[in-house]
């Protein structure tokens, strides 16, 4: 097993359709330890039904915009995990506002609601664990083809992808020194609780999957996948890479 011996934590997950539970599991079937985390006490609950009866897999619970919860956060990962081998950052959000009107009508405080929650808490959360990582370490985020693209829809969201993949790069740089890495994965779109904020998510999986190069279109398991490859030692010589987990979509013309 790819993992073997490992520790980890995804955070976060908010049901079994989100592409983060795919990688947790993922992890756990190549022999990690996962941490599982949940926003708040209501998320949890969520995690805590997705936890029964799975091994090797404990909850976490972290809001990433309270700094405050943060040191209570790195004490528990530090008293079950001791150091941690991965982090999967997994999260986005932008108020529904931002995401329906036109980029052009965005307000600042969805702007920087955006930014924060998309962008910033993976800055924040590798400022807080850099202690915890071991030395070799993986890190990865998620993003979507809007980060490059303009999209209809996307809008405020694909500023703050992009923000979140200048952000990985930057990481990768400061971390380097200790082997860390630092990547991100780009998966077309799915299904889940967070892409259904984006209107008309189910012809843009359709368009994909008329257009992509490969006959099936990826889904979450494929995601898991990649992740596994970022998080094993296959991986070491990769760091500040954005890979996409399309079926070869991103690189489509006309």
């Amino acid at each position: 097993m790819l993992l073997a011996g490992k520790k980890g934590l995804v955070l976060n997950v908010t049901n079994k359709s989100s592409i983060g539970w795919s990688i947790a599991l993922a992890a756990r079937d190549h022999g990690a330890t996962v941490g599982v985390g949940g926003q708040n006490e209501r998320m949890m609950g969520n995690v805590n039904s997705l936890l029964e009866s799975q091994e090797n897999m404990h909850p976490f619970m972290i809001d990433f915009g309270d700094d405050d919860a943060f040191p209570a956060f790195v004490d528990q990962v530090k008293s079950q995990f001791g150091t941690l081998d991965f982090l999967v950052h997994s999260a986005a959000f932008a108020p529904s506002e931002a995401m329906t009107n036109p980029f052009l009508q965005t307000k600042r405080e969805d702007f920087k609601v955006a930014l924060d929650v998309s962008c910033y808490s993976l800055v924040k959360l590798c400022q807080a664990l850099e202690p915890v990582f071991a030395d070799g370490a993986s890190i990865m985020t998620l993003s979507y083809l809007g980060s490059q693209r303009a999209m209809r829809s996307y809008n405020v969201m694909g500023v703050a992808k992009a923000a979140l993949e200048s952000a990985a790069r930057y990481l990768a740089y400061d971390l380097g020194p200790r082997g860390i890495r630092v990547n991100v994965l780009s998966p077309g779109p799915m299904n889940t609780v967070a892409a259904r904020g984006v209107k008309g998510l189910t012809g843009m999986i359709q368009h994909v999957a008329e257009q992509a190069l490969l006959p099936n279109a990826a889904v979450q398991s494929d995601v898991g996948g990649a992740a596994v490859f970022l998080m094993s030692d296959l991986s070491k010589a990769i760091t500040g890479e954005l890979i996409y987990v399309d079926a070869g979509y991103n690189v489509v013309a006309l």
